[in-house]
């Protein structure tokens, strides 16, 4: 395969890693060397991707255990949280704290779920993959997926709903 069709394959998914990336990761600079890693792995195995029914779900699945394995390394112990995710044009700047606090809110909740729930939660409703594609990229069986998707999203509104109540009970 040449650096063309390379690129032709790869392109309409990069967008998604880097999203993976930075969700399992937390720092933009970190997701970045993190798409540009799995993008070199992908290229060094250029010539069997065309092998792959579905290369999307196999670009994830290399993403995925890329990040988990600079996890395991603590390399990103120290890193900041970075949410670029969000662009406003509006200037009220009160509008874009409460934004920013609720983003922070949320990440913070996501950062305390397991790693499982957390990459099923990605993979579901942020880059709005079907139970099939998840269950690929995850080896693991759709029901199981369900479960853990319904757990995390349990957490997230128990969280949220516990940080809302207790700022209104402190006004």
């Amino acid at each position: 395969m040449n650096q063309h069709t390379f690129i032709n394959l790869i392109d309409p998914v990069k967008d998604k890693i880097y999203r993976l990336a930075l969700r399992l990761l937390t720092s933009r600079e970190a997701a970045e060397d993190a798409t540009q890693d799995v993008i070199l792995k992908l290229w060094s195995r250029n010539d069997k991707l065309k092998e792959y029914a579905n290369l999307e779900a196999f670009a994830m699945t290399v993403t995925k255990n890329h990040c988990l394995d600079q996890l395991k390394l603590k390399q990103n112990n120290n890193l900041r949280i970075v949410h670029s995710n969000y662009d406003s044009n509006e200037n009220n700047q009160h509008r874009q704290l409460e934004i920013e606090d609720e983003l922070d809110q949320v990440t913070s909740i996501l950062n305390m779920l397991p790693e499982q729930q957390k990459l099923i939660f990605q993979l579901r409703d942020v880059e709005q993959y079907d139970f099939a594609e998840i269950a690929e990229i995850t080896n693991m069986n759709e029901t199981a997926i369900r479960v853990a998707l319904s757990r995390a999203r349990k957490k997230i509104r128990e969280e949220l709903i516990k940080k809302h109540n207790y700022g209104i009970g402190k006004n």
